[in-house]
């Protein structure tokens, strides 16, 4: 949990910067609590609907739609805690922008398994219709489970899964910049080891000049993808300060390198916030709130998927298995943050540290879901956030509301107004697209000529 130690006043280095504020709509995953009775449908347009209206009644910058190619999976079965189905991006936000006015509109879409020419289309045609609010989160995959949904499993080696990503975004933008003087569309030729087209713009240029790009790599390639082609990182540093602001160091430098000025990639981690009147309020919420997102079954199920078996038939409240994992490695298909390690090795630690602490098979999974973000009253909370940017250890935050569409209203209604106090959050809108939201620079006007230039 982060706690507000840093500098005041005139000793930052920041000492006027805003927070800007985005929100997640992630749409699967454990951390929503699909489950409460406030709850409304991850399909119903309704829920986009009024996440959406609040995160704008709030002046937000962005709202944010993840996408799976595939449903969740675990052992050969589908992942059956998980809600199921996510409409896709593009077509909620192009709905979402005749309900919105302001707000911008991230899509994530993938470019291992989309057409350059394509998707470029579609993404115009969203920041067009939704006059310069739509923007693009540049997903990578390679793994051959989802690309057997595509009849293309493990066509792309994990080596050129940026490559790819570079090679595509190169086209895209080619093709959003392929206009002459007076405006007319002229033809885009692209050749590279993963792209080759030959094609031209149909879509004009929007109000921005072309969608704002995202990009959430953490991988030291990742990274310098994103110091190469994105305007905002996604960032996984959204509780510790010491490790938001040595990410925060390490992306501008590799900005510099890449030959842009440091400020040209706004760095938004994603993270929670939980708000009480009291300290002790809002302790005890977060308690709450962290059993309600690792229940009973989720605990076990969670479990299952290291030792690779359904476990389903074991007591949450007894202890973990006695034998070792079926399987060596943790697998990928349910989308976790341990794919690929080694199982056994997880597993015996596990049960080591359940041993050392008592704890059964649910304390251990709550113990081991480390607390996310923010905790706090509005006046505490509104301090950190505050120190974060003008410390430089990040541009804003993407929330995950833990539950939807009701999530916001407390961070609207309770923190904006204090951030709002501070000096330290905007009072309106001063512009109408999400590029002047978030105070990026216009796109490079001469791309459209060094990339014909080297295909």
């Amino acid at each position: 949990m982060s706690t507000a130690t840093g500098p005041s006043s005139a000793d930052y280095p920041r000492p006027h910067a805003h927070v800007h504020l985005g929100v997640f709509f992630q749409g699967v995953n454990h951390t929503t609590i699909w489950s409460d009775p406030a709850s409304g449908s991850q399909i119903d347009f309704e829920t986009f609907r009024e996440v959406a209206q609040t995160a704008e009644r709030g002046l937000f910058d962005a709202f944010f739609l993840g996408e799976g190619l595939r449903l969740r999976e675990q052992n050969g079965l589908l992942h059956d805690l998980d809600v199921v189905g996510r409409p896709d991006a593009i077509t909620q936000l192009s709905a979402l922008a005749a309900v919105t006015r302001r707000i911008g509109l991230v899509a994530t879409q993938n470019v291992t398994y989309n057409d350059p020419a394509d998707l470029a289309r579609r993404l115009a045609s969203l920041d067009v219709l939704s006059g310069g609010r739509g923007a693009w989160n540049i997903v990578t995959t390679d793994n051959s489970w989802t690309g057997a949904n595509f009849r293309r499993g493990g066509w792309l080696d994990h080596e050129l899964r940026y490559v790819r990503a570079a090679e595509f975004v190169e086209a895209a933008q080619a093709l959003w910049d392929a206009f002459d003087d007076e405006g007319a569309p002229v033809e885009v030729r692209y050749a590279g080891r993963t792209v080759e087209l030959v094609a031209t713009p149909t879509v004009p240029r929007s109000a921005q000049g072309h969608p704002v790009l995202f990009q959430a790599g953490d991988s030291p390639a990742g990274r310098d993808f994103a110091a190469s082609h994105a305007e905002v990182i996604f960032s996984a540093h959204g509780t510790d300060h010491a490790d938001a602001l040595a990410f925060a160091h390490d992306v501008r430098r590799r900005t510099v390198a890449a030959g842009r000025p440091e400020d040209d990639v706004k760095i938004l981690p994603g993270t929670q916030i939980i708000l009480g009147a009291t300290p002790d309020e809002a302790r005890e919420k977060a308690r709450w709130v962290k059993e309600q997102q690792v229940t009973p079954a989720t605990a076990l199920s969670l479990i299952g998927q290291v030792w690779g078996e359904d476990l389903s038939h074991l007591d949450p409240d007894g202890p973990l298995p006695e034998h070792d994992p079926v399987v060596k490695a943790i697998g990928e298909t349910r989308g976790t943050p341990r794919p690929g390690r080694d199982a056994v090795a997880v597993a015996r630690a596990w049960r080591e540290r359940a041993t050392e602490q008592g704890f059964s098979i649910r304390e251990l999974v709550l113990d081991q879901e480390r607390q996310r973000g923010f905790v706090g009253t509005p006046s505490s909370v509104a301090d950190e956030l505050a120190h974060w940017v003008r410390s430089g250890a990040s541009d804003g935050f993407n929330l995950t509301p833990w539950v939807v569409p009701g999530g916001l209203d407390d961070v609207v209604d309770r923190l904006v107004p204090e951030l709002q106090e501070r000096g330290a959050y905007r009072t309106e809108y001063t512009g109408t697209t999400l590029r002047e939201h978030l105070g990026l620079r216009a796109p490079v006007p001469h791309r459209r000529t060094l990339v014909t230039a080297d295909a």
